[in-house]
């Protein structure tokens, strides 16, 4: 993980990088969010606005400066664009966030996800000194209920009929994790 001290631009490790998104990503951001699984499973509109991508990344930097949200790009180590890591609710007084991750299909299957919640989840504890940090999955998703375990999520309950979209209303799994839970196996020091 990055060294240095609160205000960093950027965490890594040894198999990614989260850099903040900025409307710098906004053609990688536009070509993830047309993927099919990343409309299934995320709240974004069906089909996304011509200009959603540019109006996203630029909202969450302005949220960034007002503080409630984040969002970062996942970089792989040749520098290519392989998803998002976001913070799209940050409640500051009650030092509690929601978190989630997308991964561009090229990149699944190869640890990206996990790697960049354990990120996420560290940048959360450590630099917003949150209390709380929780995930919404959809329950037709296995493979980030996967990633939510690996990362030591605990898994409080199914909220349901929660989402709305495209005229659907859909049933999402409530994840959890505490600055006091075990770490996962991952990055147990």
């Amino acid at each position: 993980m990055a060294g240095g001290g609160p205000g960093r631009r950027a965490w890594h490790d040894h198999r990614i990088e989260l850099r903040l998104l900025t409307v710098e990503d906004v053609d990688d951001v536009a070509e993830l969010i047309g993927e099919p699984d990343v409309l299934r499973f995320t709240r974004i509109p069906e089909p996304p606005p011509g200009d959603f991508a540019r109006t996203w990344c630029a909202g969450y930097e302005r949220r960034r400066a007002a503080g409630d949200a984040d969002a970062f790009a996942i970089v792989g180590d040749d520098g290519g664009f392989l998803g998002l890591a976001l913070a799209p609710v940050i409640e500051r007084e009650a030092a509690q966030a929601e978190l989630g991750y997308i991964v561009a299909a090229r990149a699944t299957g190869r640890g990206v996800a996990t790697a960049a919640l354990e990120l996420l989840t560290r940048w959360a504890f450590d630099e917003l000194g949150m209390q709380r940090l929780t995930l919404t999955i959809d329950v037709d998703n296995p493979a980030s209920k996967r990633v939510a375990e690996r990362c030591a999520y605990t898994r409080e309950g199914v909220l349901r009929s929660t989402y709305f979209k495209q005229g659907r209303r859909t049933d999402v799994e409530l994840w959890s994790r505490l600055p006091s839970d075990p770490l996962p196996v991952t990055t147990a020091r």
